[in-house]
């Protein structure tokens, strides 16, 4: 079951006037006016008369919110609604966490503007570990999808917890990437802990609720609004200790997750990419204005050493084998770039005979090294 101070921050967090704005008002008012702290103080802060509120400052759309609760109790809409809040977080076994306790993600707190409320499904834990967000385009090529499941999968497996938002594309890959190497992920919503979006990731978000957790600063019963996003960005670079991008276009929401990296002291990195790929056009521009570029893992590890665990330091993607390919295979696939190459160029560069040019790269699809753009063929990561 919730406890009584958790009633009293849901409550809060549905009360007319309460706006993180006139929340962190009424924080600070608590805190000049010496009254007590702490996230157990919520009860004598809404205990104060409306007097003594709007003396120490608290604004008044607030002030006459918490009048309108002391009238009414437990009869109020607003507690009515947290009182169910805390059925569904005491029934999907979850957890608030709020901007005074003590086990609000330290990291988090740092930032310019944290959220007051955390409502968390899963591990707690995982968001007082070392982070690192991958970030990227919803609309992501499979290269770029395969490149962040490689880094993601990677550093999970050396300890690190990956942290995204749940989104399609390089998001998704880096939440499976991670879980399928057994390591925790955190990914961090624009709706509330019972509204999953996209509805399609509703089976990765139990997935993520298992071996991580999933977060949002939202009421329960927010839906996908668009300005519920960026506001969720600043959460994902927040809690972690630098941001990953993996193709972003121009103006894009992971473009802003790097802005706001950048604003909290974050590290940001981007994966370059081919200036006629519009998908890669962001990355460049990261890059061009100071991004670490990433090319393999031990570029992030020089970065971040001396806050990852001791194993992630000797770390390193897996890349697809090819020892066990064919001769025939093995120059074919060297002569494929990680551009669309033609089927005539790859014939002419392999020397060999379309029917067997053909097989071959049956055999490196197959293997998950090359894959078919259009008419033409790239390697994957």
């Amino acid at each position: 079951m919730t406890s009584d101070s958790d009633f009293l921050w849901l409550l809060l967090q549905h009360l007319p006037g309460a706006t993180p704005a006139t929340v962190r008002r009424l924080l600070a008012a608590a805190e000049q006016a010496g009254w007590p702290q702490g996230e157990e103080a919520i009860g004598d802060w809404l205990g104060r008369t409306p007097a003594a509120l709007a003396a120490a400052g608290v604004p008044p759309a607030l002030v006459a919110g918490i009048a309108g609760w002391q009238r009414a109790g437990r009869s109020h809409p607003a507690a009515l609604q947290a009182s169910a809040d805390g059925r569904w977080l005491t029934l999907h076994g979850a957890r608030l966490l709020v901007l005074p306790s003590s086990a609000y993600p330290a990291l988090l707190r740092e930032i310019p503007d944290p959220p007051i409320w955390l409502q968390v499904r899963g591990d707690v834990a995982a968001l007082m570990a070392p982070q690192l967000a991958v970030v990227g385009s919803r609309r992501a090529t499979r290269q770029g999808m395969d490149t962040a499941a490689r880094f993601a999968g990677a550093l999970a497996a050396a300890g690190c917890v990956i942290t995204s938002g749940l989104a399609y594309g390089i998001d998704a890959s880096a939440h499976r990437a991670a879980l399928t190497e057994g390591g925790r992920t955190v990914a961090v919503l624009g709706t509330g802990l019972d509204r999953i979006y996209p509805a399609r990731h509703a089976e990765l978000a139990e997935a993520v609720a298992a071996q991580g957790a999933l977060v949002s600063e939202l009421p329960l019963g927010s839906p996908p609004r668009a300005g519920h996003f960026p506001r969720r960005n600043r959460i994902i670079s927040g809690l972690s200790l630098g941001v990953l991008v993996v193709e972003a276009a121009p103006r894009s929401g992971s473009l802003v997750t790097a802005r706001l990296a950048l604003e909290q002291n974050r590290e940001v990195f981007a994966v370059p990419g081919s200036i006629h790929n519009p998908a890669s056009r962001g990355c460049n521009e990261l890059i061009r204005q100071g991004a670490v570029l990433v090319q393999e893992i031990a570029d992030i590890l020089q970065e971040l050493r001396g806050w990852l665990p001791q194993s992630a330091l000797g770390a390193a993607p897996a890349a697809p084998g090819t020892t066990d390919l064919g001769a025939a295979a093995q120059q074919v696939l060297a002569a494929i770039g990680f551009e669309p190459t033609a089927l005539e160029q790859i014939v002419a560069t392999a020397g060999s005979e379309l029917p067997a040019t053909m097989a071959a790269l049956a055999e490196l699809e197959l293997a998950g090294l090359i894959e078919p753009v259009g008419a033409d063929w790239q390697r994957c990561g």
